[in-house]
């Protein structure tokens, strides 16, 4: 009896760890359908969602193939960088969102980053700023250490010695490293497509 327990606790665990995704991924891509689409009130369920994709694609084109529209959005944000209160709010959220996305965006450097010696630890972190000069900190650079298992992360401010580059993945496999804390693989060409751990 008590095996057909453990049996039974072992395959109900397994099965969570295969459903648990799926579901999880399932129900914020529907609450980010249904968030959109309720933007536009009084139109069929779908349409607001597309209207509202549609109308972002139209802006994020013409606001960087026009020279009207970066005119227009560069005036836009100068105004609410330099507005009392807004600024903080809009240039923090800004500032976030370039980092991840855009011609700005700085997490897509990854390197190791030695933060002890005795033992010797290294991290696995971004290069964010590769001069902290203009600081009063030189030859030194600002990597941002991602939390595992959290969208959160901290800053440090180290020698340039203390880092080097991570050159077996690229930024995207680097983050889902530090992120999974460590327990993600990456897939290696020169091994012909098989997974290795690392």
């Amino acid at each position: 009896m008590r095996r057909l327990a453990s049996v039974l606790l072992r395959s109900f665990l397994q099965g969570l760890i295969l459903v648990s995704p799926i579901v999880i991924t399932a129900y914020l891509l529907y609450k980010i359908f249904t968030g959109v689409d309720s933007l536009i009130p009084s139109v069929p369920t779908g349409l607001g969602f597309l209207l509202i994709i549609g109308i972002v694609t139209v802006i994020g084109y013409w606001g960087t193939r026009f020279f009207v529209g970066r005119w227009l959005f560069d005036a836009f944000s100068y105004l609410m960088t330099h507005t009392p209160g807004v600024k903080y709010i809009y240039s923090s959220i800004r500032d976030v969102l370039t980092s991840f996305v855009g011609d700005k965006k700085r997490f897509n450097e990854a390197v190791w980053v030695r933060v002890g010696k005795d033992p010797e630890v290294w991290r696995i972190g971004f290069l964010t700023q590769d001069d902290m000069g203009p600081l009063g900190m030189e030859g030194k650079v600002a990597v941002y250490l991602p939390h595992s298992y959290a969208i959160s992360g901290w800053v440090i401010v180290t020698e340039k010695n203390n880092i080097k580059p991570v050159d077996k993945m690229n930024a995207g496999e680097a983050m889902k490293f530090a992120v999974s804390g460590g327990i993600t693989t990456v897939e290696e060409p020169e091994n012909n497509g098989k997974e290795t751990q690392l």
